[in-house]
């Protein structure tokens, strides 16, 4: 892991959300640093604030007040095209659903992450590494319907990380799958985490699960509770 400065750093972060005229706090001040090469695995309950506070740190969402700092980005106040330019660039995301496209390929559900970040959708060394990696090589010419779950994942994985992206962002990612499978993508994410250095930062509910992570943060009530 790096020790220099984090690659992920939110100070007095908060958002609140307005609901016809009631305010619905979701975050009340999360600090949190995040070192480049780190797996951190973020745990609680629903309505503790996880998913807000990765849409953030993703730049799918801004923050109310605070200051969140992403590979050098400041987002607290960054325009739609600078969000939208840091998810093209530097952070990916896994969600529970795998949202693949159901009217094309494998290869082609990848090859839409490539296109959109300005390479060719042809295969290339870069490409075939990550599909080996994920051990999908063989069912790229399969639509998703004909695609387990676990393969449906690897799918999504691979259309994440193929353009190399520094951040990796996990949202319950083995949320529907059975055991057999999610400790089969966790050992994935721990792979890419031990051999590429790639920086991954995951919400579980699963204490199994935020066990592949270096550490783990407990979120409550919009806070980060507690840590190791």
């Amino acid at each position: 892991m790096n020790d220099g400065l984090p690659i992920i750093k939110v100070e007095s972060l908060t958002k609140v959300y307005h609901v016809g005229r009631v305010d619905v706090p979701a975050l009340r001040g999360v600090d949190l640093d995040v070192k480049a090469g780190e797996f951190v695995s973020i745990v609680g309950p629903s309505g503790s604030g996880k998913s807000t506070l990765f849409h953030i740190i993703g730049g799918l969402t801004p923050p109310t007040t605070g200051h969140v700092r992403v590979a050098d980005q400041e987002l607290s106040n960054a325009s739609e095209s600078d969000r939208t330019r840091l998810r093209k660039r530097t952070v990916a995301f896994v969600f529970q659903k795998f949202n693949l496209l159901p009217n094309l390929t494998a290869r082609d559900n990848i090859g839409v992450a490539r296109y959109l970040a300005g390479k060719d959708r042809q295969a290339d060394p870069e490409f075939e590494e990550t599909l080996k990696a994920l051990g999908i090589e063989k069912r790229l010419d399969h639509k998703p319907n004909a695609l387990s779950g676990g393969e449906q994942q690897r799918v999504a994985i691979a259309r994440a990380i193929v353009n190399r992206p520094a951040i990796l962002l996990a949202d319950e990612p083995t949320g529907n799958l059975d055991t057999e499978n999610s400790k089969a993508v966790l050992a994935i994410l721990r792979d890419l985490n031990e051999r590429l250095g790639q920086t991954v930062l995951m919400i579980t509910h699963n204490p199994e699960a935020a066990a592949y992570g270096h550490r783990t943060l407990h979120m409550r009530d919009g806070r980060i509770a507690d840590g190791n």
